[in-house]
C-alpha cells in the first residue's frame, strides 16, 4: 500500500473497547486528568509515538486520550497518575524478571551482548544450541559488574555475555543455567547485508507488474490464474524481461462471498485456492468420465465471463472452481503424490494445520460469528479440538488445496526462469489481514487487539486511512520468539525470487487507529526494525530472493539508508520524484530501487496522462476543492515531466504539422527516460504495455462507489485484452522492446 491506500469499512467482530479499559475508564478517558509528562513518559518507553510530523511537514501532537487507548491496546493501563506511575515502575522491572530476553536478534560477525538475569551469588552458564542440531557453543561472561537490585524481594544480579562472533546465519537457542534454574530464548543470527541484488549491479534488469487475477487467458475461468502466470513469464521472459510482479496472492475466504481485494486477505502465509488452474491438477486425467464431464460443464458455466471486459467476478468463479476441487480431491492419489502430499503438510507443520481448521469451520459460520472472539473456543481449547476432530474431512481439503497451490507456484517460477528470467516471479506481501481472518484467530496472541492500523491524513486521504487490519503486538511478537513472522515470509518465498513488502514502514512504525477513533486520530507505534528487518533479509537470503521495499509515503530520512545498507532495494516512482519543484532528474535516481513509471493506486499511464483520476475522484466526491483547481495543478505537473522527457530526446514535440505525441509514443518516451536511471530494477506495468486505462483501486472508496480490484486486463477501448494475443500485440512488444534494448543493446 502507498499513503493512498484503499480504506477499508469497520470489520464485523471486532471489541469496542480496548483491554484495560473498564467502559467506566473508557469514560474517563474523555475527560482525563493525567499527568501529561508522565503520560508521554509511559508512551516513550512503550515505543508510542506522542507526535508526528504530517505530510504537511509540520508536526501534530497525539490526544492524550488516544495515547491511553493505544497503550491499552498494548495491555498497559495509563487512564490514572496511579496507573501510569504503575506501569512506569512495571516497564524499568520487566527485565529484570526475565532470565533471558525473549528473543535476541543480531548481524552476522557484529558484537552482541546478552544479558542473564539471576538471583545474586548464583554462578550462570550460557550455551547456544546451533540450528538443525548442529552443535552447540558457550558465550563468554564479560567482567561487567553491575549492582543487584531487589526484584520480588529477591537480591538478582545482571550478567553480560559475549556471543561468539563467528556464529552462522540461522535460528538458534540460547540456553541459560543457573543452579536448578533454567530458561531458553530464540537467537536469530542475520545478515549484515542482503547481497541477493547485488548480481544486478554489473546487469540492470526490468520486469512485469500485473495484478494476476485481472490477466486472463482463453483457458481461464474467468479469473487470471497459477497457469495464466506461468504463461505471462515465459512470455515475458523471452523478451528479456527479468521478473514478474504480481498482487499479493495471500488467501481469502475459504468460500464465496470473498473479499476482493488482494491486500486484506485472510492470512498472509498461505495461499489463494481461486488462482488454481483446474485442468493443472494432475488428477484430472483420472476423474471418472461423468465426473470429468462435470468439471467441464463447471468451466463452461464460467468461462464466459472471461469475455466480460467491465467487471471481474470472483464469486462466481470461486463457487464453480470449488465444486471441481472437490471433486480432484477425493480421487485416489497415487502412492507417490501422497507421499508428496504428506511431505508438504509435514513441511507446513502446524500452521497449516491451524489455517485449515479456521477455513473449515469458517466455511458454515459468518465472519462476526461469536465462537471468532469466545477464549473459551480459541486455540488449544477442548472445544477448538473438539471441531478439529469433528471437521477432519474438511480440514484434510484445506491442507490438499494449499498444496495444489504451492505445486502450481513451483510450475510457475519453473516457467519464469526456464524462460531466462534471473529473478522469477517477485511476490507482494500485505501489510497485514482483516480483523475478521484466519490469523485474526490463529495468531490472536501476538496481534494488539480494538486497533486498526492505516495512514494518518496526507494529501491523497485528507482524512487519514483506516485499513480494518490489526497490527502485530510488537512485545508479544518478540515473546514468541518472532516466529510467525517467519514462517509467513518462508512460506510466501518458497517459490519466489523476489518479494516486494507493501509499506516496509511498517517495520518500523506503523500508524495505530484504536476502535472507536477516526482514521486521523491515532498514534505511530515502533516496533524492533532491526530484528523484522533482520529476520527479512535472512529468509530472503535463504531463498535466495531479492527483497523490495515500497518505501512510499512520509518517513524519516535515515529509514531508507538503513534499508540500503541492509541490502534491501527500495521503491521510486516516477510522479513522486521530485527534486524541489521540478521532476527529479533520472541520473540522481537511487541505485538501490525498483524505478517505475506508476503503481497500482494510479490509473494507468495513459489514464493518468489524460487526467482520469482527477475526474474520477471529482464524481466519487473525494475532492477537497474544485475539479477545475485540480485538473490546473496535475496539468502543469505533467507538463513539468513531459518537458525534462522532451529535453532528455525522448519526445520530439509537436510536428511541423502542428501534430502533438501520441499516447504511446509518450508512455515509451517516460519508460525510456527510466532507463537513464542508475536503478538496478525497472518496472513495467502490463496495463501500459497494452494502453488499459482504468485503475484498479481508487483510495478512499468502497465496493459500492468503485469495483476496486475488479477491473479485468483491457486495451484503450475497453475490450478485455487475453493472455494469448500478448506474443502479438504491437504495442506490447514496442514497449517491451524499447525498455530492452534501452538497458541491454
Amino acid at each position: 500500500m502507498t499513503a493512498s491506500d484503499q480504506q477499508h469499512p469497520q470489520q464485523p467482530g471486532m471489541p469496542t473497547d480496548p483491554p484495560g479499559l473498564s467502559p467506566a475508564a473508557g469514560g474517563a478517558a474523555a475527560g482525563l486528568a493525567v499527568d501529561p509528562h508522565l503520560l508521554q513518559k509511559l508512551a516513550d518507553a512503550h515505543g508510542v509515538g506522542t507526535s508526528f510530523q504530517g505530510w504537511d511537514g509540520l508536526p501534530h501532537t497525539v490526544a492524550e486520550e488516544t495515547l491511553v487507548k493505544v497503550l491499552a491496546a498494548l495491555g498497559v493501563r495509563a487512564d490514572t497518575n496511579q496507573a501510569i506511575e504503575a506501569a512506569l515502575a512495571e516497564a524499568e522491572l520487566a527485565p529484570w524478571r526475565r532470565m533471558l530476553p525473549p528473543a535476541v536478534v543480531i548481524q552476522q560477525g557484529e558484537p552482541a551482548l546478552v544479558p542473564v538475569h539471576v538471583r545474586d551469588g548464583v554462578a550462570v552458564k550460557l550455551g547456544i544450541a546451533l540450528e538443525g542440531g548442529a552443535g552447540s557453543v558457550d558465550a563468554v561472561q564479560e567482567d561487567v559488574r553491575e549492582q543487584p537490585r531487589d526484584v520480588d524481594g529477591v537480591a538478582t544480579r545482571r550478567m553480560t555475555f559475549a556471543l561468539p562472533q563467528d556464529l552462522p546465519l540461522g535460528w538458534h537457542t540460547l540456553n541459560a543455567q543457573a543452579g536448578d534454574v533454567t530458561a531458553e530464548a530464540t537467537l536469530v543470527v542475520t545478515p549484515r547485508q542482503l547481497t541477493t541484488a547485488q548480481p544486478l549491479e554489473q546487469r540492470r534488469g526490468w520486469g512485469l507488474a500485473t495484478q494476476l487475477y485481472s490477466v486472463r487467458s482463453r483457458r481461464s475461468w474467468g479469473i487470471g490464474d497459477f497457469a495464466d502466470l506461468a504463461d505471462l513469464a515465459a512470455i515475458s521472459g523471452e523478451r528479456g524481461a527479468d521478473y514478474v510482479l504480481v498482487n499479493p496472492l495471500h488467501a481469502a475466504e475459504p468460500v464465496p462471498p470473498v473479499q476482493p481485494s488482494p491486500y486484506s486477505p485472510s492470512t498472509r502465509r498461505f495461499f489463494n485456492p481461486l488462482y488454481i488452474r483446474i485442468e493443472a491438477v494432475p488428477e484430472v486425467a483420472y476423474l471418472k468420465p461423468r465426473r470429468r464431464a462435470a468439471v467441464e460443464k463447471l468451466r463452461e458455466e464460467v468461462s464466459g465471463l472471461n469475455k466480460d471486459g467491465a467487471r471481474l467476478d470472483r464469486n462466481a468463479v470461486y463457487a464453480a472452481k470449488l465444486q471441481a476441487l472437490e471433486m480432484l480431491y477425493h480421487a485416489r492419489r497415487s502412492p507417490a503424490r501422497q507421499a508428496a502430499f504428506d511431505e508438504f503438510c509435514r513441511i507446513s507443520g502446524q500452521g497449516l494445520d491451524d489455517f485449515a481448521l479456521w477455513s473449515a469451520i469458517r466455511e458454515d459460520l459468518a465472519p462476526d460469528d461469536p465462537l471468532w472472539t469466545d477464549p473459551a473456543c480459541a486455540l488449544g481449547t477442548p472445544e477448538a479440538e473438539a471441531l478439529r476432530e469433528k471437521l477432519g474431512d474438511r480440514i484434510g481439503f484445506h491442507r490438499w488445496l494449499q498444496w495444489i497451490c504451492d505445486e502450481q507456484l513451483e510450475e510457475a517460477q519453473r516457467a519464469a526462469l526456464r524462460s531466462g528470467m534471473r529473478l522469477g516471479v517477485v511476490h507482494d506481501l500485505a501489510v497485514g489481514v482483516d480483523h475478521s481472518s484466519a490469523d485474526a484467530w490463529t495468531l490472536r496472541g501476538v496481534l494488539a487487539p480494538a486497533t486498526s492500523v492505516g495512514a494518518p491524513p496526507d494529501m491523497y486521504n485528507q482524512q487519514g486511512q483506516d485499513w480494518g487490519q490489526p497490527p502485530w503486538h510488537p512485545a508479544r511478537l518478540a515473546e514468541a520468539g518472532y516466529i510467525p513472522f517467519r514462517n509467513m515470509l518462508a512460506t510466501v518465498l518458497r517459490h519466489a525470487g523476489g518479494i516486494r513488502v507493501d509499506h516496509i514502514l511498517g517495520l518500523f512504525r506503523l500508524w495505530w487507529i484504536p476502535v472507536g477513533n477516526a482514521p486521523g486520530d491515532g498514534a505511530y507505534v515502533r516496533y524492533d526494525h532491526a530484528a523484522l528487518i533482520g529476520i527479512l533479509a535472512l529468509e530472503a537470503q535463504r531463498a535466495g530472493a531479492v527483497v523490495i521495499g515500497e518505501d512510499l509515503g512520509t518517513f524519516e530520512p535515515w529509514v531508507r539508508d538503513y534499508l540500503a545498507a541492509r541490502g534491501i532495494l527500495g521503491t521510486s516512482i516516477l510522479w513522486f520524484e521530485y527534486d524541489g519543484d521540478s521532476p527529479l532528474a533520472p541520473e540522481k535516481y537511487r541505485t538501490q530501487a525498483l524505478a517505475s513509471v506508476n503503481t497500482h493506486d494510479l490509473p494507468p499511464t495513459a489514464g493518468y496522462l489524460a487526467g482520469d483520476h482527477v475526474a474520477l475522484r471529482s464524481g466519487l466526491g473525494l475532492l477537497e476543492r474544485s475539479e477545475a483547481e485540480e485538473r490546473a495543478e496535475h496539468n502543469a505537473s505533467l507538463e513539468k515531466m513531459l518537458a525534462l522527457v522532451r529535453e532528455r530526446g525522448y519526445l520530439p514535440g509537436a510536428t511541423a504539422g502542428g501534430q502533438a505525441e501520441t499516447e504511446e509514443q509518450t508512455i515509451e518516451a517516460l519508460h525510456l527516460l527510466l532507463t537513464q536511471t542508475p536503478s538496478v530494477l525497472l518496472g513495467v506495468a502490463l496495463v501500459d504495455a497494452v494502453g488499459e486505462r482504468r485503475v484498479q483501486n481508487q483510495p478512499g472508496t468502497t465496493e459500492a462507489l468503485y469495483p476496486n480490484w475488479q477491473v479485468p486486463l483491457g486495451g484503450p477501448d475497453g475490450k478485455p485484452v487475453f493472455l494469448d494475443d500478448l506474443p502479438a500485440n504491437p504495442r506490447f512488444n514496442t514497449l517491451l522492446a524499447a525498455v530492452e534494448g534501452a538497458l541491454h543493446s
